[in-house]
This record gives structure tokens, C-alpha cells and sequence, in this order.
């Protein structure tokens, strides 16, 4: 049976960063569905359908979203906040992709309802674990909850 495919968010403003992402996942051959923005307030304008992000046939909703802590503006725990806050996003699967290893980090992303917090590699046969690794448990394994039924 042919896996679903599958659409990412991954939401970075380290243009060496998203490089190494984007590689991995093409690498894994994950890549055709990946979308990039590059800071909290463009997150949340692609997340909660506004401009320039209101076509959902351009900019489809993602099933999976990769989230940077350490962004420009609005830092990522405030979009995960905001994510999780909104009753028809609070299902979608949040996981962090950061270079922080700071505890009060750590806690913080789990309060605020991350699915999964994962620490940067500093390679790019890291970053194509990772990837793998993403694959394998969030869109292969795991039955995510469906989003647009979050209000009941």
C-alpha cells in the first residue's frame, strides 16, 4: 500500500538549517511536500489561513509541523502557544526542531503542547537520521488525530 502523502511545515529562519532539512527530506525522499517560512508571524499567517496564505490549494494545511524555538518576532513557543490555543489546530502534531538543549526550553515546549522535542544534529547525515526517523514514526506509524474535527 503506498504511503499517504504527506505535507510538512517546517518553520526555520536558519537559511543553512533549512538547507540541511530540506536536503534530508529530499535525501529520504520526503521532500515534495515540504513548506518553509521563516519566521513566527509568517508561521501563524500560513497556519491560520491569511495573506498571502489563504489559498489552501496553493498552501495546503499541514499534517506535520517542524518548529524552530529561536526565531525572529514572535519566537516559537508563542506560535506553538497560539497553535495550541486554537481549537482547530490544537490537534496538529507540533514537534521541535531546535538547537536548544536548555531544560526550562524543554519544559516549556511540553507545557505549551509539543508533541515531540528533538535537538538539532550538527551534520548533515544527522539531519538525514532525524529525517528518517520522522518518517518512520510521525507519517508512517502514528495515526494522527484528525484536525478539522478539533471543536468536539
Amino acid at each position: 500500500m503506498p504511503k499517504k502523502t504527506m505535507v510538512i511545515l517546517l518553520i526555520e529562519d536558519n537559511r543553512l538549517d533549512v538547507e540541511l532539512t530540506l536536503d534530508a527530506f529530499q535525501e529520504a525522499q520526503l521532500g515534495d511536500r515540504v513548506y518553509v517560512v521563516r519566521s513566527g508571524q509568517e508561521a501563524l499567517s500560513y497556519l491560520f489561513g491569511q495573506e498571502p496564505y489563504h489559498n489552501r490549494e496553493i498552501y495546503p494545511m499541514p499534517d506535520l509541523v517542524l518548529l524552530d524555538l529561536k526565531l525572529p518576532g514572535l519566537d516559537g513557543h508563542e506560535v506553538l502557544r497560539q497553535v495550541k490555543s486554537a481549537p482547530y489546530l490544537k490537534r496538529l502534531p507540533v514537534i521541535i526542531l531546535t538547537s536548544s538543549q536548555e531544560h526550562a526550553d524543554l519544559i516549556r515546549s511540553y507545557d505549551s503542547g509539543a508533541n515531540s522535542y528533538l535537538v538539532k544534529p550538527v551534520s548533515a547525515n544527522g539531519f538525514l537520521d532525524v529525517v528518517r526517523k520522522i518518517d518512520q514514526y510521525w507519517l508512517t506509524l502514528n495515526i494522527s488525530p484528525p484536525i478539522e474535527d478539533a471543536g468536539d
